[in-house]
C-alpha cells in the first residue's frame, strides 16, 4: 500500500537516504528514506505484514519536508496500520502453517537445536528441540531449508519446459515482494512462501521463471505465467487475502 505527495524543490542541503525508527500508532517501526533520481513525489509504502516503512523522495529533497509529509498523512498511516493483522509471536503452543497446514508448535528443550515435522495427538506438528530463546529462528532456519528443497526443483521443471535455465536461485526474507528474476536471470524468493499452500507455491516459482522469457506483466507474461500454472488466478487471490498474515509473523 503506498500514498503519494507532490513535493516543492529544495533549496537547503538535501537529506540523503537514511534509515531510522519512525514512531506511530504505538509502534516503532523501521523507515527507509530512499532518493529516486526519477521521483517527482514523495512516496510513502507500507511493507507487507507492516513490518517497516519506506519513503521515495527527489534528489535534494531536505529531512524536514519528509518530517512534515509524514506529519501530515499520520491518521492516513494510523488507519492503514490498524487494518493490519497483528504480528504473533512464535512460541510453544501456537501453530505455524507449513505448505498450507496449521502446525502445533512443540518445544523439546533436550535435543540440539533441531526442527522436525511429525503429529503430536494425531495433529500436524513441529518439533523445535535447543533452547526456547531461539525457537523463532530455528522455525525460521527450517522454512528456508524447506524452500530450498521445494523450490528449487520446480524452478528446473518450469525452466526446462521454456527452454531456459536460471542463473541462480536465492532464498530471502523480503517485506515487499514475494519473489523477483533480475535481467541475467538470477531468481530470488521469500522463504515465507512456504507456509502457503503447494498451490501458491507453485504459482509463485511459475510467475518468477515466466520472467526468463517475458520480463514484463504484458498480456504475453501473464499467458505464459498460466500455461506453467493453470491454477495462477486462484493462487494471486490466495496471496492477496493471506499474505499480509504471513508476512506480520515475527520470526525475531
Amino acid at each position: 500500500m503506498a500514498f503519494g505527495f507532490f513535493s516543492r524543490p529544495a533549496k537547503s542541503r538535501p537529506a540523503p537516504s537514511s534509515e531510522r525508527v519512525h514512531h506511530v500508532a504505538g509502534r516503532e517501526l523501521p523507515l527507509r528514506v530512499v532518493e529516486n533520481a526519477r521521483a517527482k513525489r514523495l512516496t510513502l509504502r507500507i511493507d507487507a505484514g507492516g513490518r517497516g516503512l519506506r519513503v521515495t523522495v527527489p534528489p535534494g529533497l531536505r529531512q524536514g519536508e519528509v518530517d512534515r509529509f509524514l506529519d501530515r498523512h499520520r491518521d492516513w498511516l494510523e488507519l492503514k496500520l490498524a487494518r493490519l493483522p497483528d504480528r504473533p509471536q512464535l512460541r510453544a503452543g501456537v501453530k505455524m502453517p507449513l505448505r498450507g497446514r496449521p502446525h502445533l508448535i512443540v518445544h523439546r528443550p533436550g535435543r540440539r537445536g533441531t526442527v522436525t515435522a511429525g503429529e503430536e495427538d494425531g495433529r500436524p506438528a513441529l518439533y523445535v528441540h535447543g533452547e526456547a530463546a531461539h525457537l523463532p529462528r530455528r522455525l525460521a532456519d527450517f522454512l528456508k531449508r524447506e524452500a530450498r528443497k521445494d523450490i528449487e526443483p520446480l524452478v528446473a521443471k518450469h525452466a526446462a519446459s521454456l527452454g531456459k535455465r536460471a542463473k541462480a536461485i536465492r532464498f530471502k526474507d523480503t517485506s515487499s515482494r514475494w519473489g523477483s528474476c533480475t535481467a541475467d536471470g538470477a531468481l530470488s524468493f521469500s522463504w515465507r512462501i512456504m507456509m502457503a499452500p503447494p498451490a501458491v507455491i507453485d504459482y509463485l516459482v511459475a510467475h518468477e521463471v515466466a520472467h526468463l522469457k517475458e520480463m514484463n506483466h504484458g498480456p504475453d507474461f501473464w499467458a505464459l505465467c498460466r500455461g506453467l500454472c493453470p491454477r495462477t488466478e486462484e493462487a494471486r487471490a490466495w496471496l492477496k487475502r493471506n499474505g499480509a498474515a504471513l508476512q506480520a509473523i515475527a520470526f525475531e
